[in-house]
């Protein structure tokens, strides 16, 4: 466990402990359904907890409503949900999932779980904006297809939250040519080359 990580976030143990039982869902419902690859089971914690945690190292305040899209098992919208309601913070949190044995996953965990977050089983590009502060999504698109997401679903001045691989660079330059943005690009502590790709002032790139 990365014990500066969950300092720096300030997490309770009680919000540690909210945080295994959902790993304890995942592990249990990965055997029915694919939420996750089985091979990295084993490290459900580092890989896909604490990833998902370390998002919010780059949020300066809880915005009054954040959208994940993409949602599947819970990384990082429910990771994110949980560790802000520890908090006390009053975010609404909106996960966007299209399959329906997700969703159904996500309201069960969210249920379990003690969180009022809002599941929408449909598509992220027609469901209605949703008008938040924060936008993320993990392993979700290529770039340029999540800007158009994030364009959707921002409030003006909110910003995107997007995990990214070594390939980010390259995803970096085919979005701009759609495009244009504003772009902190955040080392991943726990993947080399990886990044955290923060991205403000969205716009279409004719507009």
């Amino acid at each position: 466990m990365d014990q500066d990580l969950w300092k720096s976030l300030g997490t309770t143990p009680e919000g540690l402990e909210k945080l295994r039982l959902f790993a304890a869902l995942v592990e249990k419902w990965t055997q029915r359904i694919n939420l996750v690859s089985k091979s990295t089971l084993p490290e459900l914690w580092s890989r896909h907890i604490e990833d998902s945690a370390r998002l919010l190292q780059a949020v300066d305040a809880p915005p009054a409503l954040w959208a994940d899209l993409g949602a599947g098992g819970g990384f990082p919208g429910l990771v994110v949900a949980v560790i802000l309601a520890d908090r006390g913070a009053a975010t609404r949190m909106v996960l966007v999932e299209s399959d329906q044995r997700k969703a159904t996953f996500l309201r069960e965990a969210a249920r379990q779980l003690g969180l009022a977050v809002d599941v929408r089983s449909e598509r992220a590009e027609i469901l209605a904006p949703l008008g938040a502060g924060i936008v993320s999504a993990r392993a979700l698109a290529p770039l340029e297809t999540l800007c158009g997401f994030a364009h959707r679903h921002l409030l003006p001045g909110g910003y995107a939250l997007f995990p990214k691989g070594e390939n980010h660079v390259a995803e970096c330059s085919a979005a701009r040519k759609i495009w244009r943005f504003e772009l902190e690009a955040r080392d991943d502590p726990g993947h080399k080359g990886a990044a955290l790709l923060v991205i403000r002032n969205l716009s279409r790139a004719g507009d």
